[in-house]
């Protein structure tokens, strides 16, 4: 069975770059019919917090990215041991004794040689071991290259001499990153491994420790990284937000997925996919080799397009958070109506959730220049006649509306747009918004001419 993993560190909030990775193996596992492992790797005790875990589990459940079983590398502890005991026994670990200072001393006099700083293996073959010193333990690396097939890369070279005997457990007793990314993944039977090119060098290193633990190592297909639009590393500096933060700004969980996607996958021209979609249609041999660029305004692009294609009542329970607080008093299947008259105008949830307000809280001010462009003297006879009118209407159908307002038109040898935007202002506040008949039938007889007598008193009732 395929299964394949995102591991995450809590020493932060989860970012676009981590949820992109999160993402490929979700959707590879899912597209092979295999399993979706977390792990939060949470052995660095001074920077992981328990908030930032909670945050990653949030950022993952809201972007719909499921996973079929969790472990927590800080309760792996005894596992972590018996590895290195194996070593131990196999005579390919060692323990270093040597002081920071000597370390800092060595790598001095390397530089100033022109080497690269390197362990030149001083505790390497002890025949004692002090019981009354700190240590590390190291590996003793064997002297044999290193290759292995990438699917991105092909296959992948490093000469072993450029590497050291590196370390795999602290003088704290912690075990090092690239130990515990090993054991953990022969313990979760983990299959392929999907992660950026910054972890190239890490991967020849995890191959020398499937070497030594005698153990076939998973498939790799390492990604490059997303950039900002200065081709650097992308960061806070280009305005990247956590993923929560992606949601509290009103984009919806499967546009983003879907924009990250398309940040290092390809398929045909198609740009918009849905979540089905995604795992139908991902393979590795779809993911690109050259770094993409991320672009805030495509992200908007592709958040509108997705907001668009929704469906009004699903879309209804993603605007929640946004919805003016009297909104929320009103039933769903009302606030579904309005969104359907919205969702095409719409870049975010933030600015759905504006454009339809007017349908909850009637406006409190009115735009200006509308009011000097449509409420003219000579506009009162017709919107007064037309208040009569909608007055005796029934509101059953957008026919009847419309064939009063022709009534009205045609009796003042008026354009519609005359008569209708003083109406739409009144309606909305704005002179912008859904057509006037359905705001006119959403919004319902009452509230509808309690609002247009509201604009038509304030702006035409003399003072008695």
């Amino acid at each position: 069975m395929v299964r394949t993993r995102f591991a995450p560190s809590p020493t932060g909030y989860l970012h676009i770059g981590g949820l992109r990775t999160a993402i490929f193996n979700y959707l590879f596992a899912k597209a092979n019919d295999g399993e979706f492992v977390l792990r939060i790797e949470d052995t660095d005790k001074e920077r992981s917090k328990d908030e930032y875990t909670q945050a990653i589990l949030e950022a993952l459940n809201w972007c719909g990215l499921k996973y079929d079983e969790i472990c927590y590398q800080s309760k792996r502890n005894d596992i972590y041991e018996q590895y290195l005991d194996e070593l131990f026994k196999k005579g390919v670990a060692y323990r270093c004794y040597c002081s920071k200072e000597r370390l800092e001393t060595l790598k001095q006099e390397q530089l100033k040689r022109g080497e690269n700083p390197h362990y030149d293996g001083h505790c390497r073959n002890l025949k004692e071991y002090p019981s009354d010193k700190p240590y590390v333990v190291r590996i003793k690396l064997p002297d044999e290259d290193i290759e292995f097939f990438d699917h991105l890369h092909g296959k992948l070279h490093f000469d072993y001499k450029q590497f050291d005997d590196f370390i795999i457990r602290r003088s704290d007793g912690s075990f090092m990153y690239n130990f515990t990314n090993v054991v953990d993944d022969i313990e979760c039977g983990i299959t392929h491994v999907i992660r950026g090119d910054d972890h190239l060098t890490n991967t020849a290193k995890q191959i020398v420790l499937y070497r030594l633990f005698e153990k076939t190592p998973p498939e790799y297909a390492h990604v490059p990284m997303i950039l900002g639009e200065d081709r650097t590393r992308l960061s806070k500096r280009h305005g990247a937000k956590s993923v929560l933060e992606y949601r509290d700004i009103g984009i919806l969980p499967v546009a983003l997925v879907n924009y990250l996607l398309r940040l290092g996958f390809s398929y045909k021209d198609k740009e918009i996919f849905t979540f089905d979609e995604m795992v139908e249609l991902f393979s590795l041999d779809r993911l690109n080799k050259s770094a993409a660029v991320f672009n805030p305004d495509k992200l908007l692009w592709v958040n509108a397009e997705h907001i668009k294609m929704s469906k009004p009542d699903e879309l209804y329970e993603y605007l929640k958070p946004f919805l003016d607080k009297r909104c929320l008093d009103f039933d769903k299947d009302y606030i579904v109506r309005a969104i359907e008259t919205r969702q095409t105008k719409a870049q975010t949830l933030v600015e759905l959730a504006d454009e339809i307000r007017f349908f909850c809280v009637e406006p409190d001010e009115y735009d200006k220049k509308g009011l000097k462009n449509y409420l003219k003297v000579k506009m009162e006879e017709p919107l007064k006649e037309l208040l009569g009118e909608l007055k005796k209407a029934e509101f059953k159908d957008e026919d009847e509306l419309k064939a009063i307002f022709e009534k009205i038109l045609n009796k003042y040898d008026t354009k519609m747009v005359k008569l209708a935007q003083p109406v739409r202002i009144a309606l909305t506040g704005k002179t912008i918004g859904p057509g006037i008949y359905e705001s006119l039938l959403i919004l319902g007889k009452d509230e509808s001419i309690k609002r247009i007598e509201k604009l038509f008193d304030a702006v035409y009732k003399k003072d008695s």
